[in-house]
């Protein structure tokens, strides 16, 4: 398994540089870290009395990864769930915020365990997901990639300046499948011919 240190510098590579894109509700953002975060931790690397715009683009790579080792992984207890789900978890978090955590209980639920969908990993989050792990870790991994890609496309369903994140000009998969792809089985990736049948109700 790849340490939290390699994990977080995946991450920010995955993330790439600034970008402050009208349609993303993240708004200006760096390496995965928006200014809403920054504010939220009264991160002021510029020192001149506020956070704003000039101080996502004051931030390192090096910067970024204590940020998500530190506010993401140890704040939220990822390190509590079992270490073949720390990666994926971890990464959707990062993209996705608490929903990471929604999208992993609900699928415990699915699975029969009794779990309080609260987007919080606690006891009985981390205890239910380390049975299931025990039972079968890759399937559990699998089952959460695809949840993961299913909340994408459904995001990009409901929301129609969300499917350029979904699918390309191209009209084959976009960033955000790709990216939850990354954490599956082969097998399980969306062959073209089935992602264009499910994106083409978009037009």
């Amino acid at each position: 398994m790849p340490s939290v240190q390699q994990i977080a510098s995946d991450i920010v590579v995955r993330e790439g540089g600034y970008v402050n894109d009208p349609d993303d509700p993240g708004g200006a953002t760096k390496h995965g870290v928006s200014i809403y975060t920054l504010r939220r931790l009264d991160l002021d690397l510029t020192q001149d009395g506020r956070v704003g715009v000039d101080d996502v683009l004051a931030l390192s790579q090096g910067q970024v990864v204590d940020i998500f080792i530190d506010h993401y992984f140890a704040a939220l207890k990822i390190g509590d769930l079992p270490a073949i789900l720390h990666d994926t978890v971890f990464d959707m978090y990062v993209n996705a915020g608490s929903n990471a955590v929604k999208i992993l209980q609900r699928l415990l639920c699915d699975m029969g365990f009794l779990v309080a969908v609260d987007a919080e990993i606690g006891p009985q989050t981390t205890v239910a997901a380390q049975k299931a792990a025990m039972v079968d870790g890759a399937a559990l991994r699998d089952a959460y990639g695809v949840a993961r890609r299913n909340y994408y496309l459904r995001l990009a369903d409901r929301r129609v300046a969300s499917r350029k994140y979904a699918r390309n000009r191209a009209g084959g998969k976009g960033g955000w499948i790709r990216r939850a792809e990354e954490f599956l089985s082969p097998q399980f990736h969306l062959s073209e011919q089935a992602f264009r049948a499910r994106v083409a109700s978009w037009g």
